[in-house]
């Protein structure tokens, strides 16, 4: 589409820029909400757990089936230094995915970290982080990546590549089936080869680069690694890799399609309307011949082409949310079809703009093929995608309870706008068809105003061929300057024309602004489709709400926990008041502060005090906690740290001499 945006008008250019660059901004805007469908699900040792003894091996289990390296589980001790050893494993059987790594022998106490990536089964990398202890929690300066896989600078060059590659796509398909079912001359039209080689050349450039993207995309996020050898060698073992080397080779195929088309088709078009106007001169035989050839051709063309179009569509299916989840025996075939519905729809819509924009003889048959085309392509977009949207979203609550839901809902809403733009588009189409039968009925009635506006218009051709006429021996004769000023004013006058002639046609102008607001709304509803096809889906992001039993909804802000309990161990001054505070009693690392009031409210100094925390839901504790003295019945600890989000079990043991003491037990909630 670029290849003719500049030769047409000002309006459709400002309109055009300034929707792409709100799609652009719309695809960056929703790439922020895509998470991937694979999720951990468990591991062993636990989140946050504190073990006694340090296990030989870290075991990970996922959702769904991943594709892992070698190098994917790392395990990093306090000082942030590999202690893996061991090639990862495959432990999975039956419907359980799960992946494990050997560890050193003889790990030290001290909270290690699980940093672990993959690819899920859609294509999509996904990643992650936890930790767990020996002996007891300790402080660690392990890092690990702050973005999530698939983010970044490279995440955004992605996503933006696939979306061109998904426009590419309709350009190619969409604009070959115009030519082919609805516009045959179109096939020898400037304009619209432009177009459908655009496309070609769109598709290839983006799938060439999505092939070398995938290495930093899936892996060390560095874009400088997309031209690493070994990275590429890896990709290409896998399921998307296949998918993308499988349509470089099926845009081969189409690249010699593209050739017949506007070569020998183009040929067999032209020839057959030359046999056509020259049939009252011959027999007929020769026009039949022609037009027998013509449509073998045309057939031979549409079956190849349905086939290879239909195999370009499948290496999506095949490699992204179709080919996982439930019933993916019919989700990708039907899928193939939706792509396919898609294509013929918007691509046709393209390129029924194009033409309308740079042909002047544009039949009105035409016109009306591609809108009965278009209304069974929405047709057969509403079935598969009510089928798809069952099938992702899962349940009512997930159409506004999850990120794809929502999605989904924005994408319903922007093709309700665009059917509204097409309804307009049939309505000038109509009024199209009906041109000629209004031509018979009014042609007596208005016999003497149509002489008035033909004489003027015949009247301003003259002046106008007279002048023009004027400039070019004018031009002649001229100097340079002069020359090259009249051949301006010679292309002023023929804009004036063609301006003319086209205001004058108030129902093919008319055709132009709405379908012109169908192709604009179209960009906005391809980026809305690239973003849900990089998004978790529903029926995905509610099983794993019921795995980890957490809400989907954002969780409450921590606060500091405050607790004040009395006391009495037994002894001589055994009683008092015991006040403990917790910041910002959240997972991670926390503040705790322990002050020790006696009966008269006064700082009490006490021998000792201990504190424990407990989460008994997930069997982890107690973890101890030993406060230093910093004052008189003052206490601190700095480096609290707490795994995980629950309501913790908190002992604090007071001791007030040497046999004397106490443990006063509450539950404190965290997170």
């Amino acid at each position: 589409m670029t290849a003719i945006a500049p030769r047409f008008g000002p309006q459709l250019i400002r309109l055009l820029l300034v929707t792409a660059v709100l799609t652009v901004g719309l695809l960056g805007a929703l790439a922020g909400t895509a998470s991937a469908h694979a999720a951990l699900t468990g591991s062993d040792p636990k989140d946050g757990a504190v073990v006694d003894v340090a296990p030989r091996e870290v075991t990970l289990t996922f959702s769904e089936q991943i594709a892992m390296g070698d190098d994917s589980i790392r395990v990093l001790d306090p000082s942030s230094k590999r202690v893996d050893v061991a090639k990862m494993r495959d432990l999975s059987q039956g419907g359980t995915v799960r992946y494990a790594v050997g560890l050193k022998p003889g790990l030290p106490d001290g909270t290690y970290t699980v940093a672990w990536q993959a690819v899920s089964a859609d294509s999509h990398p996904v990643s992650g982080a936890f930790t767990f202890s020996v002996g007891a929690p300790s402080a660690t300066t392990a890092t690990v990546p702050d973005q999530e896989a698939g983010g970044g600078l490279v995440g955004t060059l992605y996503d933006t590549v696939r979306y061109i590659s998904y426009a590419g796509f309709i350009l190619l398909v969409g604009g070959a089936a115009f030519v082919l079912a609805c516009w045959q001359r179109g096939a020898s039209v400037r304009p619209l080869q432009r177009l459908v080689v655009g496309g070609w050349v769109t598709l290839t450039a983006a799938t060439l680069v999505l092939l070398l993207l995938r290495t930093p995309y899936t892996g060390s996020g560095k874009l400088g690694d997309m031209f690493d050898l070994g990275g590429l060698s890896d990709v290409l073992d896998t399921k998307t890799g296949a998918a993308l080397v499988s349509r470089l080779l099926l845009l081969g195929a189409a690249a010699l399609f593209i050739a017949v088309l506007f070569g020998a088709y183009a040929k067999r078009v032209t020839e057959a309307e030359a046999e056509a106007e020259a049939e009252a001169e011959m027999d007929g035989e020769g026009n039949a011949e022609a037009g027998k050839a013509k449509a073998d051709l045309a057939f031979g063309l549409s079956l190849g082409g349905t086939v290879v179009a239909a195999g370009i569509a499948g290496t999506w299916a095949l490699s992204e949310h179709a080919s996982t989840g439930i019933q993916t025996g019919l989700a990708m075939p039907l899928d193939v079809l939706h792509l396919l519905a898609v294509a013929a729809w918007l691509g046709g819509l393209v390129s029924l703009l194009v033409a309308l924009y740079r042909v002047p003889d544009l039949e009105r048959a035409a016109v009306r093929r591609f809108s009965r085309i278009a209304f069974t392509s929405v047709v057969v977009l509403a079935v598969t995608g009510v089928y798809q949207s069952w099938r992702q979203v899962g349940s009512w609550d997930a159409w506004t309870g999850t990120s794809y839901g929502q999605l989904l809902l924005v994408k319903i809403g922007l093709i309700a706008v665009l059917l509204g733009a097409a309804w307009f588009s049939r309505r000038w189409t109509g009024l199209l068809g009906e041109d000629a039968k209004t031509a018979k009925t009014v042609e007596a009635g208005a016999e003497a105003e149509a002489g008035v506006k033909v004489g003027v218009k015949a009247g301003v051709d003259v002046v106008e061929e007279t002048a023009e006429k004027d400039v070019a021996e004018a031009g002649t004769a001229a100097d340079p300057e002069r020359a090259a000023q009249l051949a301006r004013q010679r292309t002023a006058l023929a804009t004036a024309r063609k301006k003319r002639d086209r205001d004058a046609d108030t129902e093919r102008s008319g055709l132009r602004r709405s379908v012109l607001i169908e192709a604009c709304v179209a960009l906005v509803v391809l980026a809305v489709t690239t973003a849900l096809t990089g998004t978790e889906p529903g029926r995905t992001q509610e099983k794993e709400v019921s795995r980890t039993g957490t809400e989907a909804a954002a969780p409450a802000p921590a606060r500091p926990v405050n607790l004040t309990e009395p006391f009495d161990t037994g002894g001589t001054k055994g009683k008092g008041t015991l006040r403990l505070t917790i910041d910002p009693a959240r997972p991670g690392t926390n503040l705790m502060h322990v002050w020790i009031d006696g009966p008269d409210g006064k700082p009490m100094d006490v021998p000792e005090v201990k504190v424990a925390y407990t989460l008994k839901s997930q069997q982890i504790g107690p973890l101890p906690v030993v406060p230093e003295r910093l004052a008189a019945g003052h206490w601190s600890a700095g480096n609290v740290q707490i795994p995980m989000p629950g309501d913790w079990h908190l002992q604090v043991t007071v001791r007030t001499s040497d046999i004397d003491q106490t443990t006063i037990e509450k539950n404190v909630k965290i997170g």
